[in-house]
């Protein structure tokens, strides 16, 4: 079971995370619901990412934790978060390209590339860090390669 002094930090650092930069109530609830998910794989990456590169200390638990949360994250059906008309050029606090509208079939097949790599990261991420550190660049790499391509540089 997960130590309650680590599962109140994730919680706390995530509750801080999501209300930094911008207030999420002034936008709409689709881009406040993306920027809500982008804010839970940012804190589960960076739990996992600062154990990836010796920053904090591997512990099997908070990794198999950080990384199932991802994977449940990343699984989850997104297609109410990207309405037609919710892009960078059309709505005040987005960053998503109107490209995701114009090619959505990659779009969700980034989406699911990215579920495909967290899936196989929390398969290893809580056996031992040598796992965790060889499954993180595929998460990587998916999130990268959608954002590359589907979100606005900032």
């Amino acid at each position: 079971m997960l130590k309650p002094a680590i599962a109140a930090a994730l919680t706390f650092a995530t509750a801080g995370f999501a209300v930094a930069d911008t207030d999420h109530s002034k936008l709409p609830p689709e881009i406040q619901a993306r920027h809500g998910l982008m804010a839970n794989y940012a804190i589960n990456l960076g739990v996992l990412g600062d154990m990836a590169k010796g920053k904090t200390d591997y512990n099997a638990e908070l990794a198999a934790l950080a990384s199932a949360n991802l994977a449940a994250f990343a699984s989850t059906d997104q297609s109410l978060l990207w309405p037609e008309g919710s892009d960078a050029m059309t709505a005040d606090g987005s960053r998503a390209l109107p490209k995701i509208w114009e090619d959505r079939a990659d779009f969700d097949a980034k989406s699911d590339d990215l579920a495909t790599a967290a899936t196989a990261l929390a398969a290893v991420a809580g056996t031992d860090l040598a796992g965790l550190q060889s499954a993180m660049g595929g998460v990587g790499g998916a999130c990268g390669a959608c954002h590359k391509v589907y979100r606005e540089p900032k």
